[in-house]
């Protein structure tokens, strides 16, 4: 394995990435509906998790407002404190809420998220939805004032459709602002985004692919096919269509292959999983797999030492290509 983690650019910026970043909506303490998707992770696991991240490498965290109404944030911040890190060691992106609210909310309660973030500023603010009462355009125009502000320092989107994506971009350039990134769902089972036009327009406008459930929300791992019995345990995923006898059935081939490609390159399903996803693209993607167990952190950080081949990496894109509509 190779213990070199090469550094990417987040979108037309001088910022530094790794190829992995942390997702945090695993630290909601349940503190709301978004909250209730995982179960209470105690403070220690916490930081533990984050501890692991650090040591491994990873230099960026992905949390959110929504996530458990600030918790994630909270804890993220606190964790990183307790563990001797201050402003700039570290990278920290979190995300506006717009359901049910207007771009002015947006300023509004910027002061909120940097109190749950505190000491630690945003290195990138994202809209993290595009259903909201307000425009992109009104969104973008309520961004770039924090940022000129220095309430924030980048912006992103997630979850934007192609047209919305250009949209956001052509109005923050009007400001001399660029667009640095689109967070969308993204994984060996979930590649619509190669289809659509969101990947394309991506690599047109130097914008980067932040790719939530990397894994599939722990399909790709192979452990629901091995044993179906964990199928009843999964909280909200057991409505997914993925987790579904027929859905299991149809990514077989492709947790076979994952399986023993983990076995040549002595490591995990998961790890190989990643390893496609940031390289197979090249610099366009970075990924942001979660962790509620300290094996899943090292496993998260693992998958940046070692590099899958071009031949193998092509056998991946042809088993899974099915899931590119």
């Amino acid at each position: 394995m190779e213990n070199q983690i090469t550094l990417r650019s987040l979108g037309n910026s001088e910022i530094k990435i790794t190829p992995i970043g942390l997702g945090c909506w695993q630290f909601s303490k349940r503190g709301n509906v978004a909250g209730k998707f995982w179960p209470l992770l105690e403070d220690e696991l916490i930081l533990d998790i984050i501890r692991i991240s650090l040591e491994g490498g990873i230099n960026w965290f992905d949390t959110a407002e929504i996530y458990g109404k600030g918790a994630s944030e909270k804890m993220l911040a606190k964790s990183l404190t307790t563990l001797g890190k201050t402003p700039g060691d570290v990278l920290i992106a979190t995300k506006w809420w717009p359901m049910f609210r207007r771009a002015s909310n947006i300023i509004k309660t910027i002061d909120e998220r940097l109190a749950c973030l505190s000491p630690f500023p945003i290195d990138l603010y994202q809209v993290h939805q595009p259903y909201g009462f307000s425009s992109e355009v009104k969104e973008m125009e309520a961004m770039a004032k924090l940022l000129q502000s220095n309430k924030i320092k980048n912006i992103g989107v997630s979850n934007f459709s192609a047209s919305k994506m250009r949209s956001a971009w052509e109005t923050l350039q009007k400001s001399g602002i660029n667009l640095l990134s689109n967070q969308v769902q993204y994984s060996l089972l979930k590649r619509k985004i190669e289809t659509n036009g969101v990947l394309d327009t991506a690599k047109e406008l130097g914008i980067t692919i932040i790719a939530y459930s990397p894994l599939a929300q722990g399909l790709v791992t192979g452990k629901f096919h091995d044993n179906p019995e964990l199928l009843k345990n999964i909280g909200f995923r057991k409505y997914s269509s993925m987790f579904k006898p027929k859905g299991l059935e149809k990514s077989k081939p492709v947790i076979d292959l994952v399986k023993k490609l983990a076995i040549k390159y002595e490591s995990t399903p998961s790890q190989v999983a990643l390893n496609w996803l940031i390289h197979f693209h090249g610099d366009t993607f970075v990924a942001i797999p979660g962790a509620t167990k300290s094996s899943h952190a090292e496993e998260n950080t693992g998958a940046m030492k070692f590099r899958l081949s071009s031949n193998d990496m092509r056998l991946l894109d042809e088993v899974s290509s099915g899931f590119k509509k």
